[in-house]
């Protein structure tokens, strides 16, 4: 028998996040995206709330929870506002490198004390030439000495103007491919590392996305994560991770979306009676429910599996893409839904439908992840 049942301590969790989510998030979601900001205040809220470094092993600091578990916290806060929950979460992708890639020493030299701080990081891989063909990246590392020296510079870096620490890839030999590729942990401090480009967005407007830029950055030897040549396969596994986590985002976006819908189509009276009791919109609104319902059971399996410690890749492939597809959907249908009002920005569907596009985008196009998730069915 499958039981999807949450049990006692899921509830809890989820409990928990809502309620923070509720107080702290939803109430400024909307002069957030209006007025974009750090939102420092909200992420110390959620540090103490034991609502960051979500899947970070306990024994650095972190909640050491499974992607399950983790993502009935994903789906609650961002349900309240993804840019605001996107910055509260973005460790658990940047410190994915070190958790699958990192020494002991270096676990605890990188991620104790920026978990125990609050601080937050940064997973540097993305270029201008380089987006979905990370592999071809071009940032170059070379061995002086004692230290590596970095050159290159990265851009739509989730977090970068703010983060303490950077996760960063380079290549040791570009001929190599992706082989040549090296995982390195550079301090926000070094000499020659800093902010290019902020960007300025459609939607996740507070959700900071910036240009690293790396002139003769020197890197101690012993930051480099495992062996040379290794940082494509950690930056893929963390990846994995990632996409799990944003499809539960996709998630929280469609339900959102989908609640805010059904309450409007039971309070908005057209032609004597409910917008929702007539068919056309009643469809859409099982439709929209529908596919956060899938989208959600999707995203678990995904990430079972990877508590399980079995492979995921594909699932994880196909969780990210399918539920994000359904987040843009659910979103503009929502704004449907609401007629001419929901094209105001005076009404939250307006900004869930922004939001929503950039899901499709990051951690892998959803194009790039049905190759993944298609060559996987192939080779399978």
């Amino acid at each position: 028998m499958i039981d999807f049942s949450l049990s006692d301590e899921q509830k809890a969790l989820q409990k928990l996040a809502r309620d923070f989510s509720r107080k702290e998030i939803a109430p400024v979601a909307l002069q957030y995206d209006k007025e974009p900001a750090f939102p420092g205040e909200i992420i110390k809220k959620a540090h103490a709330a034991g609502l960051m470094n979500l899947t970070c092993p306990k024994e650095y600091g972190g909640q050491g929870l499974g992607l399950v578990n983790a993502a009935l916290i994903t789906e609650e806060m961002t349900a309240a506002c993804i840019a605001i929950a996107g910055m509260i979460g973005i460790n658990s992708l940047a410190c994915g490198p070190i958790v699958v890639g990192g020494s002991h020493e270096q676990k605890k030299k990188f991620l104790t004390p920026l978990n125990q701080s609050g601080k937050t990081a940064s997973f540097g891989l993305t270029e201008r030439e380089a987006g979905s063909d990370a592999g071809s990246l071009k940032t170059r590392v070379k061995l002086e000495g004692d230290h590596y020296v970095l050159n290159g510079q990265k851009c739509f870096i989730t977090n970068a103007s703010y983060a303490a620490l950077y996760t960063i890839f380079a290549t040791i030999d570009p001929s190599k491919g992706t082989k040549g590729i090296c995982a390195f942990v550079v301090s926000r401090e070094s000499p020659g590392l800093s902010i290019g480009k902020v960007e300025d967005k459609m939607g996740q407007r507070s959700l900071n996305v910036a240009e690293v830029i790396l002139e003769n950055v020197a890197v101690p030897r012993e930051n480099r994560l495992g062996n040379e040549g290794e940082g494509f396969k950690f930056a893929m596994e963390s990846l994995d991770e990632g996409r799990v986590n944003i499809a539960m985002c996709g998630v929280g976006l469609a339900r959102a979306a989908f609640e805010i819908a059904l309450a409007y189509a039971k309070t908005r009276v057209q032609f004597g009676k409910p917008i929702g009791t007539f068919q056309a919109l009643n469809f859409m609104l099982a439709d929209m429910a529908a596919a956060v319902d899938s989208a959600r059971l999707l995203a678990w399996y995904a990430g079972s599996l990877a508590d399980q410690g079995k492979r995921y890749t594909r699932e994880a492939a196909q969780a990210k893409f399918y539920a994000t597809d359904v987040a843009m959907r659910v979103t503009t249908d929502a704004v449907q839904v609401h007629g001419g009002y929901g094209y105001t920005k005076d009404y939250m569907v307006e900004k869930l439908m922004r939001d929503a596009k950039l899901t499709q985008i990051y951690e892998g196009t959803n194009q790039v992840n049905r190759m993944v998730a298609g060559g996987a069915l192939m080779r399978g």
